[in-house]
């Protein structure tokens, strides 16, 4: 089954009064937040010009802690500073998309395999409470939920994954993949979520990589790894090229 994708829901027109209490460090957050989130659900286009009194206006929000913001997303490789003339969303590509996802599979696994390495019982047992916890996914209703919730689940269950490397720098890398590769998975979140059949593969992938993991199986934990974290690329690939984004 399909649905469209949900609606933005964020605070953002009318908020200009609570907006007006916050300390300033604060309204630089929540415009980072909302910035990024909708750059990452397609609200600004690759190669858009983010023009600042568009911004000022959504946001109910002045210019510093929109140009905060905007410094942040640089760093992130999600907006592209161009001298003189503003700042842009980045391009997408076929070739970053690949190049993303490939360092994301083989960080991955390597993290993975340094966890059945390093990981003790409690570790072990945080797995299994987040699987649990994804599973019952299927019990919440409607799309906008249903794609908010899962999201944020799936995202936990792979990091209680790893957590047991025991290297914070490795972690580190890891979330700014994830951060370079947000635009491409959502075209994938948004295809997956509302389909009972990839959904079903996706729980027969988690299962068997939960079941490698636990028999502290390495090398076949860090390939399924792989495998799962590449299964996206043709999906997001025919996507992006559906949707002209390349």
């Amino acid at each position: 089954m399909e649905h469209s994708p949900p609606q933005d829901t964020s605070p953002r027109q009318g908020s200009s009064a609570r907006q007006q209490e916050e300390p300033r460090q604060n309204m630089g957050i929540s415009a980072y937040a909302w910035l990024k989130q909708d750059i990452i659900s397609g609200v600004y286009q690759p190669g858009e010009k983010l023009l600042m009194s568009r911004l000022k206006e959504r946001y109910t929000l002045g210019i510093s802690p929109l140009r905060e913001a905007l410094s942040q997303l640089v760093s992130e490789h999600l907006v592209v500073a161009i001298s003189q003339r503003g700042y842009r969303v980045a391009p997408m590509s076929i070739e970053e998309l690949g190049d993303i996802y490939d360092a994301r599979a083989q960080l991955e696994a390597m993290l993975v395999q340094l966890a059945i390495e390093r990981g003790d019982d409690t570790w072990e047992a945080e797995i299994l409470a987040k699987a649990h916890t994804l599973a019952k996914v299927a019990e919440v209703h409607g799309p906008d939920e249903m794609l908010d919730v899962w999201d944020r689940r799936h995202q936990a269950f792979h990091t209680a994954l790893v957590t047991g490397c025991g290297s914070r720098q490795l972690l580190m890398a890891r979330e700014s993949l994830f951060d370079q590769a947000a635009r491409y998975r959502h075209l994938w979140l948004c295809q997956t979520v509302f389909s009972d059949q990839a959904l079903a593969a996706k729980r027969q992938e988690h299962a068997e990589l939960v079941d490698a993991i636990l028999a502290r199986d390495a090398k076949r934990a860090g390939d399924l790894t792989r495998d799962h974290i590449m299964t996206p690329v043709p999906i997001i690939t025919d996507l992006m090229q559906a949707r002209g984004l390349v």
